[in-house]
């Protein structure tokens, strides 16, 4: 019993994911249908901002443990609905729960056998797992804050190398931030290019201006997290 109860969150995932495309509310999930619902969209948060913030983020974080596509559209659509500061924090507090409930899953399902395979056949994943056993907190903060790895995989391979919770969890919350509330101002502007039948551009991120300063952060982070570590292994090594 105990053996299936350790399985059950990922299951629920499972199910999740599959219910989730299969449903094929991920058509869904483009800037057409935003515009096409704006109205209704609009009238829900003048009516009832607390609710609809609460929902928002509700749907942000099943969105993020189950990795469906559409991440940056519902990062626009916070900022869209919200506003830049309000929809951005209501995205980094929905993700980081997404994030921490796709951690606990791996962890408690599936972690002992998938970090046997990791360490076996080496790869990214393995890279990552050395990296965040190094130091949990700047290794995680380091990958949040430059927008190149994959955000799933970070979930995973933290969840194999045992990260503490804590670590985790703030590491994401901020690491996430720079990236989040960049889009999020995006998407409070994007009514007007809407209007206008233009796009936003959403590889704004890698534009030397932005994308560069976030490099140099999460380098920063990397940097004291390597110099912590030999400073450690020093002072056993006395």
């Amino acid at each position: 019993m105990s053996h299936l109860k350790r399985y059950l969150p990922l299951a629920i995932l499972v199910v999740g994911v599959i219910a989730v495309f299969a449903s094929g509310v991920t058509r869904h999930l483009n800037l057409d249908a935003l515009q096409t619902h704006e109205a209704a969209l609009r009238a829900m948060v003048a009516d009832n901002l607390v609710v609809a913030l609460a929902a928002f983020i509700g749907i942000y974080a099943l969105s993020t443990a189950l990795s469906v596509p559409g991440a940056v559209i519902l990062t626009l659509a916070g900022g869209y609905l919200f506003g830049t500061w309000v929809g951005g924090a209501a995205t980094v507090v929905g993700a980081t729960l997404g994030a921490i409930a796709v951690f606990y899953a791996v962890r408690t399902s599936l972690g002992a056998a998938l970090r046997d395979k990791a360490e076996a056949s080496g790869g990214r994943l393995k890279a990552i797992i050395d990296g965040v056993e190094a130091g949990a907190f700047g290794y995680i903060l380091t990958l949040r804050l430059i927008p190149l790895a994959p955000f799933w995989l970070v979930n995973v391979a933290a969840a194999l190398a045992h990260a503490p919770l804590r670590a985790y969890a703030l590491a994401t919350l901020i690491g996430i931030m720079p990236a989040t509330f960049i889009y999020s101002g995006i998407g409070a502007g994007v009514g007007e290019l809407l209007a206008r039948d233009e796009a936003p551009d959403l590889g704004v991120i890698f534009q030397p201006a932005i994308f560069l300063p976030l490099v140099a952060l999460g380098l920063l982070s990397l940097g004291a997290t390597l110099f912590q570590r030999r400073r450690a292994r020093a002072g056993k090594s006395l």
